[in-house]
């Protein structure tokens, strides 16, 4: 568990830098990646952790991730929407320009509130407090000196407990979910694979190790799927907000691009809907 919040808070300030001149996206991303990660550690051992001690620095990690998401999400919807705007081709590329704008205005926003974030007390604190906590043996429940070794055996038990919670949610889904409900299952699929991350490492059985990996790998396959279709479900729902906000001065001609961007985002959501029970069983089979 140290090594892997050392590891974490590693990448964390590695990509720190680059996230705040914002010239490459991809550390914001990677720095990101890192600060859910580091949750994740803390969520998947809380079985074994003092839980006060793990929630807390959980919750100020959630405080620093609520900080970044914003540019980053803006990011990745700005990439999606210039990529699909360049393939309505002719005209419709000219005219969904505006659209790209606002959401460009945004992200303008959105960084000015990360960069504040970044330069407070609030961030250096929590940057000292993690690289102070990696230093010793984590505080655990039943004594504040018990190494992370003596923890390892149980934690194979955190991978099949996170199994068994997301194919509950699985089952309580129904055939046919709501949007926001596959969004929840990718997010409880995270969570079982990150957990999955945390422990193959300690486990001595060579098959296990494998087993996992296995897993891990079909876990991975389905998170793209339903990333796919939560992007999907994002996109044509902004589409939407940004044409409302540009209100009647936005023209026939940013309207038919707008809803012609809908459209092939909704394409992309019925396809994603359509592919995840199969990827759903490839988890099954690997389980």
């Amino acid at each position: 568990m140290r090594i892997a919040l050392d590891t974490r808070l590693r990448a964390m300030v590695r990509h720190e830098p680059g996230t705040r001149s914002g010239v490459d996206p991809e550390d914001l991303h990677q720095m990101r990646v890192s600060v859910r990660r580091m949750r994740a550690v803390l969520k998947a051992a809380r079985p074994l952790l003092d839980r006060r001690w793990a929630d807390d620095l959980r919750a100020e990690l959630g405080w620093l991730g609520r900080a970044l998401g914003p540019v980053r999400d803006l990011d990745v919807l700005l990439a999606r929407l210039h990529r699909e705007a360049a393939e309505l081709g002719g005209s419709d590329t000219v005219a969904a320009e505006p659209l790209l704008a606002a959401l460009g205005d945004e992200r303008v926003g959105a960084r000015i509130v990360m960069l504040d974030a970044l330069a407070g007390d609030r961030y250096t604190a929590l940057v000292d407090r993690i690289a102070a906590a990696v230093a010793e043996p984590l505080p655990t429940r039943t004594s504040s000196t018990q190494s992370d070794t003596t923890a390892r055996p149980e934690l194979a038990g955190l991978v099949t407990k996170e199994f068994r919670r997301l194919s509950k949610a699985v089952r309580a889904a129904g055939d046919d979910p709501p949007d926001a409900v596959l969004h929840e299952l990718r997010i409880q699929g995270k969570r079982l694979r990150y957990t999955g991350e945390l422990v193959e490492p300690a486990l001595a059985d060579k098959a296990a190790r494998k087993a996992i990996r296995r897993l891990l790998r079909a876990m991975e396959a389905m998170q793209d799927v339903l990333g796919d279709h939560q992007d999907a479900c994002v996109a044509q729902q902004r589409v939407r907000q940004l044409l409302d906000g540009l209100g009647p001065a936005a023209g026939t001609a940013v309207a038919f691009a707008a809803g012609r961007l809908v459209e092939r985002e909704e394409t992309r959501r019925l396809d994603t809907r359509a592919a995840w029970p199969a990827a759903w069983q490839a988890v099954v089979d690997n389980s």
